[in-house]
């Protein structure tokens, strides 16, 4: 849900909601009844949907490294050397990787919010096919605030 149907304007309210993500397209009933399609070709999408797909891949892997690297780096563990200055340094590593993942997260959730912001103030776009924000591009900003809180706060 990074991008939700539009009902501003003089859009008619329907009964079927659409929601457009990373992976795929969904259309969803007010019976209740959602289906789904996975997105048919990586090379046919927009450009801002590839960047954003690999930025938060990218974002994902090195926030998996930075977990690995901060638990070896944490004091209370016996993986690794015993000289805390090398434990030190070894925290500061992670918390730089998780900061970098803070900031790849923010970066593809933005230009994907960007493009949306775009799209929906183009004249040329219809009024009943207009995109609004969905909820998961609130949940990037907030995972990309965290992570970076958190990667700053292995850094300190």
């Amino acid at each position: 849900q990074w991008r939700q149907s539009s009902y501003a304007g003089d859009a008619i309210i329907t009964a079927v909601g659409l929601y457009e993500g990373l992976w795929m397209s969904c259309a969803a009933q007010s019976t209740g009844q959602l289906q789904c399609r996975l997105h048919d070709s990586l090379l046919a999408l927009d450009a801002h949907v590839q960047t954003s797909r690999a930025l938060m891949v990218v974002s994902l892997l090195l926030g998996f490294f930075g977990l690995i690297v901060s638990v070896v780096g944490m004091k209370c563990t016996k993986v690794g050397e015993d000289d805390p200055v090398t434990k030190g340094r070894v925290a500061v590593a992670g918390g730089i990787l998780f900061i970098l993942s803070g900031l790849c997260t923010l970066a593809a959730v933005s230009l994907y919010a960007a493009r949306v912001t775009h799209e929906f103030f183009n004249p040329s776009t219809p009024v009943n096919a207009r995109y609004e924000f969905g909820s998961a591009l609130f949940v990037g900003w907030a995972a990309a605030g965290l992570a970076a809180l958190g990667g700053s706060l292995l850094c300190c």
